[in-house]
């Protein structure tokens, strides 16, 4: 069963006497089911027949690293995108270090981050030998504050990375110029914003000299197991990603780059990545549904909702902000409803990092991360599951 199990303090106050826990669930598992922040089970139910059909492509075919499969898939999700290419890699993560590795920067350059989105862009930092520079976020929409980006002196960094958090996408034309005047390379890290559109109505990855992508299964596109990509319309950069994520080669076993690694990407997500694109504009529709729905519903005056828009938001996660996060998780908990943290941690105070960034002081990511409290909220979420966690939550009086 791929939901989660009912806390057992909550069983044991269910259970009816004269049966086990065993028993009950076989006889109650469609009541007492925990709901969970999202269930896969659901929507690759829908897709069943085309998940297997691609999957038995790709052994049919005895190719299951690279080749025509990751190609398709490639060639789709760029023009997707709006741009020339795409370099699918192993992993999310892979992805945005190996755009930074291809900017080919000098050993310990700086690179403007933000610190509230769970230190996957800082390992990629770290990773390519760069030096973090962490940016506060904007109050409102947990976004890099652009303002706080133009106050750092132009010759500290040399990139930005624009990440994309909980599916709304930051202003791009705002901060393409800033980068432009600046001198500096920009970097989309779309982890979270897959199918997003600017003001201008361009997708989200189109705007950066590069954008990385993370197609681990709970995103907003995600395959059966770990996968990323980045796409850019500059062919140098094209190749030189193609290069590094396999070992560095210009051709076989000649080794052309230094930073190269192993990050390809399998067939077999590839084949199922091409089966649901067609279907990520609908499914991203129905999270900004959701989230529209949870907006007018939830009255609480204790709970902080996040902003809800248009194209440029597409709910990959619907977090609310709440000072007794742990008394309303707790309280949602009993009433069968999981929720999360993302993310608890700010980047400059994990502890593989705390002493070297021990005099930064974010005012707005560190409140932030002791207030974020993530809501279910996926595509085949029924209306009826979002009203019942809206009751839940105005229910609560904050005890």
């Amino acid at each position: 069963m791929a939901s989660l199990r009912v806390p057992t303090p909550i069983v044991d106050r269910m259970i009816p006497s004269g049966i086990n826990e065993i028993q009950f669930f076989k006889l109650f598992k469609h009541r007492y089911i925990m709901l969970l922040i999202n269930d896969l089970t659901r929507q690759d139910e829908t897709l069943s027949e085309k998940i297997m059909g691609a999957a038995q492509r790709v052994l049919s075919s005895g190719y299951f690293v690279l080749g025509s499969e990751v190609e398709s898939f490639e060639l789709l999700f760029a023009r997707y995108c709006g741009v020339e290419h795409c370099v699918s890699t192993g992993n999310g993560t892979d992805a945005l270090e190996l755009a930074m590795r291809a900017l080919d920067l000098p050993t310990q350059s700086g690179i403007a981050l933000v610190a509230n989105a769970g230190f996957y862009s800082s390992i990629a930092a770290l990773g390519a030998d760069l030096q973090p520079v962490y940016v506060d976020v904007d109050d409102d929409s947990l976004l890099m504050d652009l303002e706080a980006l133009a106050r750092v002196p132009a010759a500290s960094i040399k990139v930005v990375v624009a990440t994309h958090l909980f599916g709304r996408m930051l202003d791009m034309d705002r901060l393409t110029k800033l980068c432009q005047q600046r001198g500096w390379f920009l970097i989309e890290d779309c982890a979270q914003s897959h199918g997003a559109k600017g003001a201008d109505g361009r997708m989200a990855g189109s705007y950066g000299d590069l954008a990385a992508f993370s197609f681990y299964p709970t995103k907003n596109l995600g395959a059966a197991g770990d996968g990323g990509a980045v796409v850019t319309a500059s062919t140098p950069l094209a190749q030189r990603l193609k290069s590094l994520r396999q070992y560095g080669w210009g051709k076989k076993y000649e080794v052309l780059n230094a930073g190269g690694r192993n990050s390809r990407l399998d067939a077999l997500q590839a084949a199922i990545l091409v089966e649901k694109l067609p279907y990520l504009d609908q499914w991203n529709q129905q999270r900004r549904d959701i989230a529209r729905r949870y907006s007018e519903q939830i009255t609480n005056p204790l709970v902080r909702l996040p902003q809800v828009s248009g194209d440029d938001y597409v709910a990959h996660l619907f977090v609310v902000r709440v000072h007794q996060r742990d008394a309303l998780a707790q309280h949602l908990r009993q009433h069968l409803i999981a929720t999360d943290v993302h993310y608890p941690i700010p980047d400059h105070r994990q502890p593989v990092c705390s002493a070297e960034f021990s005099g930064i002081h974010l005012p707005v990511t560190e409140a932030a991360a002791q207030t974020v409290l993530t809501l279910p909220c996926f595509p085949t979420l029924s209306d009826s599951e979002v009203n019942r966690v809206a009751q839940i939550i105005n229910d609560w009086n904050g005890q």
